[in-house]
């Protein structure tokens, strides 16, 4: 648990930002906050909760829950106008590239396989085209599955080949790629996301920390910590989850995705945020120039809290979930130093023309 959690002397109200302290910008997977995940239980969610930007996942825009992959045009048409409506943007683009097979192999796994020349015309593209008609400069990716039970160090190179095309189909559509760090995946610690990004070496591609995916495998906080520092130089962005081992500290190997069912707000989780984001505190600055010579408007910090249950491809918070996660966030980001921006009346003015 982090120490400012149960530290007497300090509360919420009693802290003032600082002129210099550096600010990000507070973003969430709305799916996570809404019991029915369409779009306008997303989006009033968000908007109550003072959040002006959302990464787009799962949302129901009148069809059904669909992934962002699969919405029509139309669909896409409904989600934008609901977002001006709220007041909401999108800071990246959930998509699930890279949750799919390197090799046709049978590994018991209930994962499938696309012949990568195929994925890279029709799903990266697509995921492309979706990011432009969302008007986000990120891709929110993945680094694939190796065969169960294989020494994920064996794949780098085939990772590497194929994560570098990507990259390169994202930068020649003017956008980046995130590679968030995963259970199961060959990117599944700091470490091999380390290598991958030097390997890769692409302008576009960047890497997604997350402490909540590292400590699930049974990491410590020391160990996720260092998990940090093997990323930072290559971080684009954060997601922000944790978790509470019920148990001690024990390694896993295979990571049964769908038993995971002690996720916490980041305040009180084992993780350690309080040092990764006080460390954080000192590359924002700089992360922030280098984003926004990509387009990107700052630094992220992207909630997916999974608080209520998390699992390979989502999660759920519902809203009384999502706030208190976002509460815990705040109380973390007000501790170590860090500004960010809630909607206040000063914007409900503005959007009443004041």
């Amino acid at each position: 648990m982090d120490r400012f959690a149960t530290d007497p002397s300090w509360s919420m109200d009693t802290r003032t930002p600082m002129a210099n302290d550096p600010r990000v910008i507070l973003s969430g997977f709305a799916d996570e906050a809404a019991n029915g995940k369409t779009a306008v239980q997303q989006f009033a969610a968000f908007a109550a909760l003072g959040l002006q930007y959302y990464t787009i996942r799962f949302v129901d825009a009148g069809n059904g829950v669909k992934n962002v992959m699969q919405l029509t045009k139309s669909e896409i048409t409904t989600v934008r106008h609901l977002e001006d409506e709220y007041g909401l943007n999108v800071s990246s683009l959930g998509s699930p590239i890279g949750k799919v097979k390197l090799l046709n192999v049978d590994d018991k796994s209930q994962n499938k396989y696309v012949p990568f020349k195929r994925y890279l015309a029709k799903d990266v593209n697509r995921a492309c085209e979706l990011a432009h008609a969302f008007e986000t400069k990120l891709i929110r990716g993945f680094s694939f599955y190796h065969p169960r039970g294989e020494d994920p160090r064996d794949h780098l190179p085939q990772v590497v080949d194929q994560l570098g095309q990507i990259a390169e189909a994202c930068h020649r559509s003017d956008l980046t790629f995130g590679l968030e760090v995963e259970a199961n995946l060959v990117g599944q610690t700091g470490q091999l996301l380390n290598e991958i990004h030097r390997k890769v070496n692409h302008p576009a591609l960047v890497l997604i920390f997350d402490a909540g995916n590292i400590v699930t495998q049974g990491f410590s906080s020391d160990e996720v910590f260092q998990q940090y520092l093997d990323m930072k130089r290559g971080m684009g962005w954060m997601h922000i989850k944790d978790y509470r081992r019920p148990e001690p500290v024990q390694r896993k190997g295979h990571v049964d995705e769908g038993a995971l069912k002690y996720f916490v707000p980041s305040d009180i989780g084992d993780s350690g945020h309080e040092a990764v984001l006080r460390d954080f505190r000192g590359m924002i600055p700089h992360l922030e120039q280098k984003l926004k010579k990509r387009g990107v408007p700052g630094v992220f910090l992207d909630l997916e809290p999974h608080v209520k249950g998390g699992g390979q491809f989502g999660g759920f918070s519902g809203p009384d979930g999502f706030g208190v996660a976002l509460r815990g966030l705040c109380r973390t980001l007000d501790y170590v130093g860090i500004d960010y921006h809630i909607r206040d009346f000063d914007d409900v003015l503005a959007e009443r023309g004041f």
